[in-house]
């Protein structure tokens, strides 16, 4: 696993406002993307499951958070290890923020959306960049495939 203690530290340092994390959701060889709801935040883009990590809470316990709150499950996530992508965004408020994305196998299909999505598909990896997700979303997916490549036991595939 990543250092987690030092993915916070960077960012504090970096000077940023808001830390996100996000997950590269795979079962089967495919990957999960949601679509955003259209009158909120970048409305009706497709994304990965992700959101916002609250006042003292850990990163993991935040992506355990937000993929209960998204796409309804229950259960701890057991990221990939060694795999983390980030990138640096500015929110509809202007703040600095650093979205964490961490990859993780789905033990099924099953998906409950909650109101901030309109809908979700399961896509091949390859046909990312054919998608509503913005260019870092898409690095962050190409990211992950290159990560899976070579350590297969991580693709769950």
């Amino acid at each position: 696993m990543n250092n987690l203690r030092q993915l916070v530290d960077d960012a504090t340092r970096d000077a940023i406002d808001q830390l996100v994390v996000g997950a590269v959701v795979h079962h089967g060889g495919q990957i999960l993307i949601l679509r955003r709801t259209a009158d909120d935040f970048m409305g009706g883009i497709e994304e990965l499951p992700s959101g916002g990590v609250e006042d003292g809470e850990d990163l993991l316990r935040a992506l355990a958070r937000e993929l209960e709150e998204e796409i309804g499950w229950r259960h701890p996530p057991a990221t990939a290890p060694g795999f983390v992508a980030a990138f640096d965004y500015t929110t509809g408020s202007g703040r600095a923020a650093r979205q964490l994305t961490f990859a993780l196998r789905a033990p099924d299909r099953a998906v409950t959306l909650s109101a901030e999505h309109t809908a979700y598909r399961w896509v091949d990896p390859a046909d990312a960049e054919a998608t509503d997700l913005t260019p870092e979303s898409v690095g962050t997916v190409r990211a992950w495939v290159e990560h899976a490549a070579r350590s297969p036991i991580d693709s769950g595939a």
